[in-house]
């Protein structure tokens, strides 16, 4: 028998659903009251510190896809012209990010969005996720698109079209988790 913590784990199948924000919302909601929020657009990013918010906010999710990429691929990823990323900071300490990027004038990704649990169920999602979209909208595109699948948070979807995301299709997929080995390889190579 094998065990999960060594070996890799079995593929997990997943719905992804997409969806799109074809204007931009008449407002946006506040930040919290009463919690010390920074917000900061991140700026020639490090490849461990990206890694790091990809496994500490990712984890629990399964976002694997760039913690298996090599350093050059990643450093393109990052480096490639309209990537805008931005880290949200409680109390002085990173708690979430996401992740932009601007195919202007086109349309712009909300490639990744998420927060560490640490973060979750504090009343800063909302706020978080309307700066996500004021920052897709302040690239002027004709859309703003996103995708969450089944192993995301269960408010996730529900969230996206609350603040204005329509589905507007879906596919299956498998989802390879990594294994601890792999975790570690990723973490601490760069």
């Amino acid at each position: 028998m094998k065990h999960l913590s060594q070996e890799a784990q079995d593929a997990i199948p997943v719905t992804v659903t997409f969806l799109e924000m074809l204007r931009p919302p008449s407002s946006y909601p506040r930040m919290p009251a009463n919690k010390q929020l920074a917000l900061l657009r991140a700026r020639d990013m490090p490849l461990h510190y990206y890694r790091y918010l990809m496994d500490r906010v990712g984890r629990k999710w399964h976002w694997v896809a760039m913690l298996r990429l090599s350093d050059g691929d990643l450093e393109a990823y990052l480096r490639a012209p309209g990537r805008d990323i931005r880290v949200v900071y409680l109390d002085g300490a990173p708690v979430g990010f996401f992740d932009l990027h601007a195919q202007a004038p086109d349309f712009v990704d909300l490639a990744y969005f998420g927060m560490m649990s640490e973060a979750i169920g504090q009343g800063l999602g909302r706020w978080f996720l309307g700066a996500a979209i004021e920052a897709a909208w302040s690239y002027q595109p004709k859309r703003v698109i996103v995708q969450t699948c089944t192993l995301d948070h269960p408010a996730a979807l529900p969230l996206y079209q609350k603040l204005g995301f329509n589905p507007i299709g879906q596919t299956a997929s498998v989802i390879q988790p990594l294994s601890e080995a792999e975790r570690a390889a990723a973490i601490f190579s760069a």
